[in-house]
């Protein structure tokens, strides 16, 4: 559930913009039904901890159950699952690339502290050689492959989990780490009522523009393919 998984990947590429001086719009209340405050200095967020937004107004893209800071200058990878839906939405940077993903989690804090156990042992399987780092939020571990560097950062909350992923080369890790905490500190998890198993990915769902830059992709892909024939 929580290792490396085999890509089946429909890039949707745009560039996404990280917006500064826009605020958030809406009002805001808390589990309680009382108005929200201003937010805590430090995140991942719960949505019950922020401003609702209108769109990307709080200079976040909205895949459900997680809201995702744009990067200045990054470029957006759409991975689906075998039945069409959304699986990851990655971030293409300059120094590698970034993957956030929800999970729900059971009332009591600690998923992420058993976790931490199972990806390292899965990435040693894999051939990695694996490090743990102390990051922002406790535990990270790093596992250096063959291909590419692989850092996971998790942080309990709510009734859920968030991971972040970034990979890239190991001399690229400095800057992508940075990268990735910054992302995540930005993050906004929307978890919703509904009971779900725990260690379940919460669902995520692509917003209209780039669904239907998915689809106008896949027409294209199709047409090239019908035109051009069989290899």
């Amino acid at each position: 559930m929580f290792g490396r998984r085999n890509k089946q990947s429909a890039p949707v590429e745009s560039t996404a913009s990280k917006k500064t001086e826009q605020g958030a719009t809406g009002d805001a209340t808390t589990k309680h039904g009382a108005p929200a405050s201003d937010p805590p200095a430090d995140g991942p967020y719960d949505s019950t901890e922020v401003p609702v937004a209108d769109g990307e107004s709080d200079g976040r893209l909205d895949l459900g159950s997680v809201r995702l800071p744009l990067v200045d200058g990054a470029q957006l990878q759409v991975e689906m699952d075998e039945v069409g839906g959304l699986r990851f939405l990655h971030l293409l940077t300059e120094v590698g690339r970034i993957t956030v993903s929800a999970f729900a989690a059971p009332r009591s804090a600690g998923m992420w502290h058993e976790v931490v156990g199972e990806l390292a042992q899965s990435l040693k399987d894999d051939g990695s050689a694996v490090r743990f780092e102390d990051g922002l939020w406790g535990r990270e571990v790093v596992g250096v492959g063959e291909a590419a560097t692989l850092r996971f950062v998790g942080v309990d909350g709510p009734r859920w989990m968030v991971r972040c992923v970034a990979a890239g080369p190991d001399e690229s890790q400095e800057p992508l780490a940075e990268l990735a905490r910054s992302v995540l500190q930005d993050t906004v998890v929307v978890r919703g009522v509904e009971p779900l198993p725990v260690r379940s990915p919460l669902p995520m769902t692509l917003p209209e523009v780039l669904a239907q830059q998915l689809e106008q992709a896949r027409q294209q892909h199709e047409a090239q393919q019908s035109v051009g024939g069989p290899d």
